[in-house]
């Protein structure tokens, strides 16, 4: 991969902010993943998302929704445009291409083999290792 990115956090804004740049990386051509470890990845597999503090009211998002759907990043629920649907967008992000994997670390240490939804990818650690050998840019979320 050129580029992985790192979701840490079980923040919605984390996730859209990660899926949104893994986006536009893959439109400039470069091929991208993005690693859900920690907090996010327990979240995918059930627990509860959040939103960081200054995008908890009501009025930031629905801003959010709207405008990054506005922008190509499918996260409004197609029912209500006000709300978002993560599920909707890491299906987006796996339709692009965007690989969406599951840090092995966690994913035993959370016990959460078989509980991810089917966008995200387990991999196990010798994998990971040599892809993040081999990725050319890191980042530790976005």
């Amino acid at each position: 991969m050129d580029m992985i990115l790192i979701c840490r956090d079980a923040l919605e804004n984390s996730v859209i902010g990660n899926v949104a740049m893994a986006m536009a990386a893959k439109k400039e051509g470069l091929d991208v993943g993005i690693l859900f470890t920690e907090e996010a990845l327990a979240a995918l597999a059930g627990e509860s998302f959040r939103w960081s503090s200054l995008f908890e009211s009501r009025d930031a998002r629905i801003k959010i929704s709207r405008n990054a759907t506005a922008m190509g990043v499918e996260v409004a629920d197609v029912k209500d445009n006000r709300w978002t649907d993560l599920s909707r967008l890491l299906k987006a992000a796996r339709e692009a291409n965007i690989r969406l994997l599951a840090c092995p670390i966690w994913t035993r240490v959370l016990d959460l083999e078989g509980k991810l939804p089917p966008e995200i990818t387990p991999i196990n650690s010798a994998t990971l290792l040599n892809q993040l050998k081999e990725t050319k840019i890191i980042i530790g979320g976005f």
